[in-house]
This record gives structure tokens, sequence and C-alpha cells, in this order.
């Protein structure tokens, strides 16, 4: 039986190398270096999914779990688990400078309070710095309630994330 409660996907705009995962209301946690993990960062109160692609789109997926669900470690290149805090309830993926044609599923769907976030990338390598007209990068975002933890790095694979690592 699955704890699965909701699933979307869709297409999210990338500017500056990045995507947030932000609640309006307030600091999604405390400020985590970009070259910690070489794919999420916390900064300015939201925590930042950071791309090979500077410009266009990717492809994002989001699982929503009632508890936290076995890693699938499958073709991803890039995992990563950080906790978020949604004080509106509303903790949501956001272009940073463009809305979603297609709003995906609030990761906070509990309401107010603490997540963990399982965030998967692949295909980072493929058109670094570019802003290629189609999509070239996705991304799977779990999420669950949980108390805060420490940051947790399931897998680093990808060049990209070594570079960003490196800096």
């Amino acid at each position: 039986m699955s704890d699965e409660i909701e699933r979307g996907k869709g297409n999210v705009p990338v500017q500056y190398h990045q995507f947030d995962i932000s609640d309006e209301d307030g600091p999604t946690g405390p400020d985590l270096a970009r070259g910690h993990n070489g794919l999420l960062r916390v900064s300015e109160g939201a925590t930042v999914v950071m791309t090979g692609i500077h410009t266009g789109d990717v492809d994002v997926t989001v699982i929503l779990h009632q508890a936290e669900p076995p890693p699938d470690i499958g073709d991803w290149q890039e995992i990563v688990e950080i906790s978020a805090y949604s004080a509106s309830g509303e903790l949501m993926v956001r272009g940073i400078m463009d809305d979603l044609d297609e709003e995906l599923p609030v990761l906070s769907f509990n309401g107010p309070g603490s997540y963990r976030l399982r965030v998967h990338a692949r295909g980072r390598d493929t058109a670094v710095d570019l802003a290629p007209d189609e999509v070239t990068e996705w991304y799977l975002i779990q999420a669950w309630p949980a108390p805060a933890q420490d940051v947790a790095v399931l897998r680093q694979t990808d060049s990209y994330g070594a570079s960003v690592r490196a800096h």
C-alpha cells in the first residue's frame, strides 16, 4: 500500500541556474552555502535548486507522501534531502522571475510546520550555462511531514554538482 497522497508534474522556469522552493511568509530554514552539496542551498529564506542550464525550463515532478518513502536511486545523478519549514502552509516550487504555467502540488500539504524534501536531479551536465529551447534536465521532489534534520546527501555523480561544490 502506497503512502502517496498526490503527484504533479510540470515545467518550471529557470533563471540564473536556479528555481526556488519557498514560503512567502517566512524562511524555509537556516542559510546553507551553495558549495555544501552542489544541488541545494538556502539563501534569503528560500531553498534554492541549482540547475545546469542558465535559463529555460526544467521538468519537475512532485510527489507528496504521508511518511518517508524508501529512496529510489534509479538513474538520478544527484539526490539530496533537506528539511524545510512552512510558516503559512504554502511551501511551493516557484520560478524566481516567472510564474509556473500550472502550479505543482503544495509541498506543505499538512499545513504549517516542518517537512522533509528529497530532491533528485538528472541531466544537469547536458547544457551547462546554456538556454536550451527543449527540456534537458529532470527533477523529482518528494515531500513528507518530518521534524527538522541535518542535510543528507544520498548521491553525487554529475560534473555540474562537482563544479559547484569546488567553488
